[in-house]
Protein backbone atom coordinates (compact mmCIF):
# COMPACT_ATOMS: atom_id res chain seq x y z
CA UNK A 1 0.00 0.00 0.00
CA UNK A 2 1.32 3.43 -0.93
CA UNK A 3 2.51 5.00 2.49
CA UNK A 4 0.73 8.78 1.25
CA UNK A 5 -2.55 6.30 2.26
CA UNK A 6 -1.70 4.14 4.87
CA UNK A 7 -2.97 6.34 8.22
CA UNK A 8 -1.13 4.04 10.42
CA UNK A 9 2.72 4.90 8.88
CA UNK A 10 1.53 8.47 8.01
CA UNK A 11 1.05 9.00 12.01
CA UNK A 12 4.17 6.87 13.00
CA UNK A 13 5.93 9.63 10.07
CA UNK A 14 4.31 12.75 12.31
CA UNK A 15 4.92 11.65 15.19
CA UNK A 16 9.21 10.79 14.45
CA UNK A 17 8.88 14.78 13.06
CA UNK A 18 7.75 15.97 15.67
CA UNK A 19 10.60 14.21 17.89
CA UNK A 20 12.89 15.66 15.48
CA UNK A 21 11.28 19.12 15.86
CA UNK A 22 11.75 19.21 19.46
CA UNK A 23 15.64 18.49 19.49
CA UNK A 24 16.11 21.32 17.25
CA UNK A 25 13.82 23.77 19.53
CA UNK A 26 15.44 26.30 21.86
CA UNK A 27 15.00 24.79 25.82
CA UNK A 28 13.35 28.11 26.65
CA UNK A 29 11.16 28.35 29.98
CA UNK A 30 7.96 28.99 27.56
CA UNK A 31 9.08 26.29 25.03
CA UNK A 32 9.76 23.37 28.04
CA UNK A 33 6.55 23.84 28.35
CA UNK A 34 5.00 23.93 25.00
CA UNK A 35 7.69 20.83 24.34
CA UNK A 36 6.17 18.63 27.34
CA UNK A 37 2.63 18.72 26.42
CA UNK A 38 3.71 18.46 21.88
CA UNK A 39 5.34 15.36 23.24
CA UNK A 40 2.25 14.13 25.07
CA UNK A 41 -0.51 14.25 22.61
CA UNK A 42 1.80 13.33 19.70
CA UNK A 43 3.22 10.11 20.63
CA UNK A 44 -0.18 9.45 22.37
CA UNK A 45 -1.49 10.32 18.40
CA UNK A 46 0.72 7.26 17.39
CA UNK A 47 0.08 4.49 20.57
CA UNK A 48 -3.81 4.89 20.24
CA UNK A 49 -3.29 4.43 16.69
CA UNK A 50 -1.93 1.47 17.01
CA UNK A 51 -4.55 0.06 19.28
CA UNK A 52 -6.80 0.49 17.12
CA UNK A 53 -5.31 -1.47 14.92
CA UNK A 54 -5.35 -4.32 17.59
CA UNK A 55 -9.35 -3.90 18.95
CA UNK A 56 -11.17 -6.83 17.97
CA UNK A 57 -14.80 -4.55 17.93
CA UNK A 58 -15.91 -1.50 16.13
CA UNK A 59 -16.68 0.49 18.91
CA UNK A 60 -12.87 0.10 20.33
CA UNK A 61 -11.92 1.22 17.13
CA UNK A 62 -14.32 4.17 16.83
CA UNK A 63 -12.90 5.00 20.28
CA UNK A 64 -9.28 5.09 20.15
CA UNK A 65 -9.44 6.99 16.30
CA UNK A 66 -11.98 9.60 18.12
CA UNK A 67 -8.79 9.93 21.02
CA UNK A 68 -6.35 10.05 17.68
CA UNK A 69 -8.44 13.01 16.68
CA UNK A 70 -8.33 14.62 19.76
CA UNK A 71 -4.43 14.45 20.57
CA UNK A 72 -3.86 15.57 16.98
CA UNK A 73 -6.06 18.63 16.91
CA UNK A 74 -3.99 19.08 20.39
CA UNK A 75 -0.88 18.93 18.76
CA UNK A 76 -1.79 21.31 15.97
CA UNK A 77 -2.24 23.88 18.68
CA UNK A 78 0.80 23.21 20.20
CA UNK A 79 2.62 23.35 17.00
CA UNK A 80 1.04 26.92 16.17
CA UNK A 81 1.99 28.01 19.41
CA UNK A 82 5.87 26.87 19.09
CA UNK A 83 5.65 28.42 15.15
CA UNK A 84 4.73 31.78 16.72
CA UNK A 85 7.30 31.96 19.34
CA UNK A 86 10.27 29.99 16.84
CA UNK A 87 10.43 32.19 14.12
CA UNK A 88 13.90 30.61 12.70
CA UNK A 89 11.80 26.95 12.47
CA UNK A 90 8.50 28.59 11.65
CA UNK A 91 8.66 26.96 8.04
CA UNK A 92 9.40 23.19 9.48
CA UNK A 93 6.95 23.56 12.31
CA UNK A 94 4.39 25.25 9.11
CA UNK A 95 4.77 21.76 7.56
CA UNK A 96 4.11 19.66 10.42
CA UNK A 97 0.96 21.15 11.00
CA UNK A 98 0.05 21.17 7.41
CA UNK A 99 0.56 17.36 8.08
CA UNK A 100 -1.15 17.20 11.13
CA UNK A 101 -4.31 18.67 9.95
CA UNK A 102 -4.32 16.54 7.23
CA UNK A 103 -4.15 13.70 9.88
CA UNK A 104 -6.80 14.88 11.66
CA UNK A 105 -9.20 15.26 8.46
CA UNK A 106 -8.26 12.28 7.63
CA UNK A 107 -9.02 10.48 10.79
CA UNK A 108 -12.44 12.43 11.14
CA UNK A 109 -13.54 10.69 8.03
CA UNK A 110 -12.26 6.93 9.26
CA UNK A 111 -14.65 7.46 12.51
CA UNK A 112 -17.17 8.89 10.16
CA UNK A 113 -17.20 5.98 7.81
CA UNK A 114 -17.04 3.86 10.55
CA UNK A 115 -20.22 4.78 12.26
CA UNK A 116 -22.18 3.62 9.24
Amino acid sequence: MNEKYNIYRRIFKFVVEVINLVKLLPKTEENKVIIAQLLRSGTSMGANSQEADGVSSSKDFIHCFTIVRKEGKESVYWLLLLAEINVNLKTKIELLIKEGSEIVAIVSKIISNSRK
